[in-house]
């Protein structure tokens, strides 16, 4: 059994895959994923595990060169607030949330969470170590 960091096998095998610019989605629990992404489905119940809970645990883990959002965040003032402090020492990148659902074709994997607030999304550009 695995001791530290995520424990969940799917988000674990998804991480140790990426390479340079892959990109995997965190999501609330309204996006929708388009058929043939795959979606680690982590909702429980309304609002758990949260969207930022889960970037983080994410973030811990995966070097992120660079985050897309959708330009609604802004609407949700607390997650927006929260990724620009999460992220400040990496370009963020925004779209619309139509041109931002489009580019969920291209991710290794859509990770859904319980989260209840609108447009608490991201897609994290995978990084270097070295």
């Amino acid at each position: 059994m695995k001791r530290h960091g995520i424990l969940n096998s799917s988000i674990s095998k998804v991480l140790a895959d990426l390479g340079h610019t892959d990109r995997i989605a965190i999501a609330d629990a309204g996006l929708p994923v388009p058929p043939g992404t795959l979606k680690i489905d982590l909702a429980l119940k309304e609002g758990v595990p949260g969207f930022m809970e889960v970037v983080q645990v994410i973030q811990e883990e995966m070097s992120v060169e660079k985050v897309t959002t959708a330009e609604e965040m802004v609407s949700n003032p607390a997650v927006h607030q929260k990724m620009k402090e999460m992220f400040k020492a990496v370009e963020m990148d925004e779209r619309t949330h139509e041109a931002f659902k489009q580019e969920l074709t291209d991710v290794k994997a859509v990770i859904r969470t319980g989260e209840m607030t609108p447009y608490a999304n991201c897609i994290l550009h995978a990084g270097v170590i070295f």
